[in-house]
């Protein structure tokens, strides 16, 4: 049996679907349901329940794949093992990040990671958030950052920073000379919002119901960078996080005004998949995202 069975296998059950497993080791729905079919003769016994909706596994289903996942994580040690040739870190990561977090929030944690890691490389690629699950849960991100993060069974979560949420709108707008502003005050108001899959929309417009107001929606943008952009030129106001609308606040093409209704913040978290086995460029990373100097510890959510 090669380890790439047992990596398809995983991603079956992590997943609960056989397309999305799929994608994520780029072959064809075919040839995974190919591969789960072998195992279950291998073994004379079901593995998987087939359910319309959800796959989900048996009794024997569930005990393989925690030893499948024993034996991946082994794997992956050995292979750090025999990567590491010093105790410096050193060589690169692969860091997926949504496009608010990764031009705006982590600049600063960037160069401090390059002062103390010299010898590190960052290769950082921009992805929608969902695509940032799916690249750190099947190894192509070693590290991954999202905002408002939600729990998957495949990967762990680590509390990076929160980011507090404003109205924001052109420098001519009625409401720009405006020291704070209410929810309230939107009402009817054209609006520019992200996309409705993107986790900062499903947020705003949680908090625009619970006020019992709404906005007319005049554009929907699938990033942060065109979202300001139609807000510059009047398509409409919208409510982003307060770092992401710095350089333009200070170049004086968008005003901040904060929000009188309550502490809204946006919560962004480091991902990393259960149970890898990070390299020492990887640690490096968290330790300096995080701020804490026991990446394991960050990685597993032990007390300090």
């Amino acid at each position: 049996m090669q380890l790439d069975t047992l990596k398809v296998f995983c991603d079956v059950v992590d997943s609960k679907s056989f397309s999305k497993a799929a994608r994520l080791n780029r072959v064809t729905q075919s040839a995974i349901s190919q591969q789960i079919r072998a195992l279950e003769r291998r073994y004379d016994r079901k593995l998987l329940d087939r359910a319309p909706r959800a796959i989900q596994p048996t009794p024997a289903g569930e005990k393989f794949y925690e030893a499948a996942r024993q034996v991946l994580a082994r794997f992956e040690e050995l292979e750090a093992v025999m990567r590491e040739e010093s105790d410096e870190a050193e060589g690169p990561v692969t860091l997926a990040t949504i496009h608010s977090v990764g031009l705006h929030e982590i600049q600063q944690h960037l160069k401090e990671l390059m002062r103390r890691y010299p010898r590190v490389s960052v290769r950082m690629s921009y992805r929608r958030s969902d695509q940032v699950y799916d690249e750190v849960a099947a190894g192509d991100a070693d590290v991954g950052l999202v905002a408002y993060p939600r729990e998957k069974r495949e990967l762990e979560m680590i509390p990076f920073s929160e980011d507090r949420l404003v109205v924001v709108v052109p420098p001519d707008h009625l409401y720009a000379r405006k020291g704070e502003i209410s929810l309230s005050r939107l009402d009817g108001i054209n609006f520019v919002a992200f996309e409705r899959d993107i986790p900062t929309r499903r947020a705003v417009d949680k908090m625009l119901r619970d006020v019992g107001i709404s906005v007319e929606i005049r554009m929907e943008l699938d990033n942060i960078e065109t979202v300001k952009r139609a807000v510059e030129i009047g398509m409409g106001v919208s409510i982003l996080p307060r770092a992401a609308t710095a350089p333009e606040v200070a170049a004086g093409t968008l005003v901040a005004i904060p929000i009188t209704d309550g502490d809204f913040v946006r919560p962004i978290s480091i991902l990393v998949r259960r149970g890898r086995s990070l390299s020492r460029a990887a640690e490096a990373l968290i330790e300096v995202f995080s701020g804490s100097r026991d990446p394991v510890r960050a990685v597993s959510g032990d007390p300090g």
